[in-house]
This record gives structure tokens, sequence and C-alpha cells, in this order.
């Protein structure tokens, strides 16, 4: 019996190797090839080009992306070149504040690449010291002209925040979405996360919230958005769709 199951797996990894020795041979004697144009820009790319950008134009990009993204259009990244590029310098024309949440795969959902854009991640899409300060650097330092705080649809965080959750240190995590709690408190209805009008309004609640705390607790950034240097808006990620509804 012993003997039969090993000649089974030697015959199963036989399989397995020679099928993917034919893809190899396929994929040699036939290269996948794509036309320039299906291959995203590289408008973030360069300081020159960074220099002349304006925030409603780098939202106009992200709109335009972010559409690409749903209407079915594969990311193709020229990754080699925008290493080699990109590895001297980074000139990205937004930093988008987003939730840890696998289902929203930023570079994605904007079409874009190495180099485009800044992207900080916390369950959540909360702002603390840590989260504010490296905004700070992708504006002020690197000279990125749009924050983006990208809330989501189905938020786990929002979720355990209005059920209250305790655990560890997401304790203290989920208390800075309390605040978008109390602010939505006269709203009309079931107010738990299995409420989807509430859960929204939550989420939207959420987002403003830490727009503003970005502005309360950063003197800089509040003082280049006041200069027209750089914009700070929202947007949510609808996941059925894919489409970001922007927040300003």
């Amino acid at each position: 019996m012993k003997t039969q199951s090993n000649l089974f797996r030697m015959a199963c990894l036989t399989a397995i190797l020679l099928a993917s020795t034919s893809c190899e041979k396929s994929q040699k004697d036939h290269p996948v090839t794509f036309d320039q144009e299906e291959i995203i820009d590289d408008e973030f790319l360069t300081e020159k080009f960074q220099s002349q950008l304006t925030p409603d134009f780098v939202i106009d990009i992200l709109k335009k992306r972010n559409k690409e993204f749903v209407d079915e259009r594969l990311t193709i990244r020229n990754t080699s070149q925008r290493i080699r590029t990109a590895s001297l310098g980074q000139y990205p024309g937004a930093v988008i504040l987003s939730c840890l949440d696998s289902r929203v795969p930023v570079e994605d959902v904007f079409h874009s690449g190495i180099g485009d854009l800044f992207v900080a991640r916390v369950a959540g899409n909360i702002s603390n010291e840590d989260i504010i300060g490296s905004l700070e650097f992708a504006c002020k330092v690197s000279g990125a002209k749009v924050v983006m705080v990208l809330g989501h649809e189905h938020c786990g965080a929002i979720k355990s925040a209005i059920d209250n959750v305790e655990l560890g240190n997401i304790t203290a995590l989920l208390a800075k979405i309390k605040p978008a709690i109390a602010a939505v408190q006269n709203f009309k209805g079931e107010k738990t996360s299995k409420n989807p009008d509430y859960l929204e309004a939550v989420t939207q609640s959420n987002i403003n919230e830490t727009i503003s705390n970005i502005r309360k607790n950063s003197p800089i950034l509040k003082e280049m958005e006041e200069k027209g240097e750089i914009k700070i808006i929202g947007g949510e990620y609808h996941m059925e769709t894919g489409n970001v509804e922007f927040i300003k």
C-alpha cells in the first residue's frame, strides 16, 4: 500500500513538472505582449512632472484611474522599468490613508504601480501621531498634492467599534472610532452593526472624523491646505463595484 502511494505521488509530481515545462515553452514560443496604451502611465515618476501638478489635477487622475479599475482594465505594470526609474527618488502625486482590509488593494483600486502613491494602512483608517507624521512626510517632504482618507463598505473595524469589542490593543484602536459613532447619535433606525444603513452612516462619519483629526493635529498639513498646496479629501470604496466615492 505504501509503495502504491509513493508511486502515485511520483506520478503526480511528474505530471506537474511536465505541465510546467510545457507552459514555459509555450510562453517562450508565444510571449504575451501588450499595446503601449495598456500599460499604466508614468505620470508620477519624475520630480519635474510632480512639481507641475495641482491638487485638483491629481484628484482627476485618481478618478480616471479608479474608473479604469471599475471597467476591469487589468493593471499592467512595467515593473522592471519602474524599479529602475524610481530607485533614486520618489515623487508620488497622492498619499492614501486606507484601512488594513485585504479586500481593498489600494494600488489596484487606483490602477497604479511603483512610485505612484504613498499608502498608509491601519484598521479603520484612523489617525494617530505616527500616521499623521507619515502624511506630513508624504506632502511636506516628498511633494504629494493630495491626502485621501479611504474608508470602505463592510469594514470590520467599524463593526467592532459599534459592537464595543474589547481585545488587547484592538480596544485602544477602536476607541478612536467611537467619536464617529457619537457623531451620528441622531440616526433614525436600529443602531447595530447588522443594519447596513447605520454601518454606512458610521463609515462616512469616521472618514470625516479622520479628516478633521488630520487638520486639527497637523498644523503643517492644515497650512499647506489653506495655501492651496494640497487638498485633504475622503473617499469610500464600494466593494460590490470597485468604485471609489469621492468625498470633499
